[in-house]
């Protein structure tokens, strides 16, 4: 009996965990780390703990810190924490992604997916560098420093002008040259669109009629 509660309370101990673990709280936990009086677990977050990670930008400049650069102060900048990986003009070292270029190659067989190509946001640029990069290095680029290495990547893509001052009253306002084919998923309200059908849907058996190779949708290496 002391062996089976035992092992029991054990597998109990073990499941809390991994739930907490996974994030899977429910309210009156989540409520209760926001109250140590009461659980006696965690304690409430100051608000310089808070800025420390709301530091996410939305594409209408929600978000962005108070600062500025302009692609000629990036440019060293960037060769000193950016260019080991993804090379002096944003070409790419390597297996590292390429920055720079690509315009007119999505529509290609390999498009060139990069910033002057196919991101959608300016945000999205300041975000991801302040966030994440350099690699290995996360969040230890100031503002100013973001703001001009971001200057920098938008000037190598040709969409500012390598004197132009970005900063947090400007910087939403860039227009990315694949902008307008981000579009918010409308297939449910579209005329074409019919309820996918989940079960017992085919009648007839099962045919194959072509293969990869035949239909030429294997890349092959030049």
């Amino acid at each position: 009996m002391f062996s089976w509660c035992k092992m029991m309370k054990s597998q109990t101990i073990f499941a809390v965990a991994a739930l907490v673990g996974l994030g899977f709280v429910g309210t009156a936990l989540a409520q209760d780390y926001q109250r140590p009086s009461v659980s006696g677990i965690g304690s409430v977050p100051s608000e310089a703990q808070i800025a420390a990670w709301d530091i996410d930008v939305r594409p209408d400049g929600l978000g962005l810190p108070i600062g500025s650069g302009t692609a000629e102060l990036g440019e060293e900048i960037f060769a000193d924490r950016c260019a080991q990986c993804h090379g002096d003009f944003g070409e790419g070292v390597d297996r590292w992604p390429v920055l720079t270029g690509g315009q007119g190659s999505l529509t290609e067989h390999r498009p060139e997916k990069t910033i002057g190509s196919y991101w959608p946001y300016s945000s999205t640029l300041f975000d991801y560098i302040y966030r994440a990069m350099p690699y290995g290095e996360a969040k230890s680029l100031t503002p100013d420093e973001v703001y001009a290495i971001s200057a920098y990547l938008l000037a190598e893509n040709e969409i500012v002008e390598r004197d132009q001052v970005l900063n947090q009253d400007n910087f939403a306002q860039i227009k990315m040259p694949n902008q307008a084919n981000f579009f918010a998923d409308d297939r449910s309200k579209s005329e074409a669109y019919t309820e996918r059908c989940m079960t017992n849907c085919k009648t007839e058996p099962v045919t194959i009629v072509s293969a990869a190779p035949e239909l030429d949708v294997t890349p092959e290496d030049e």
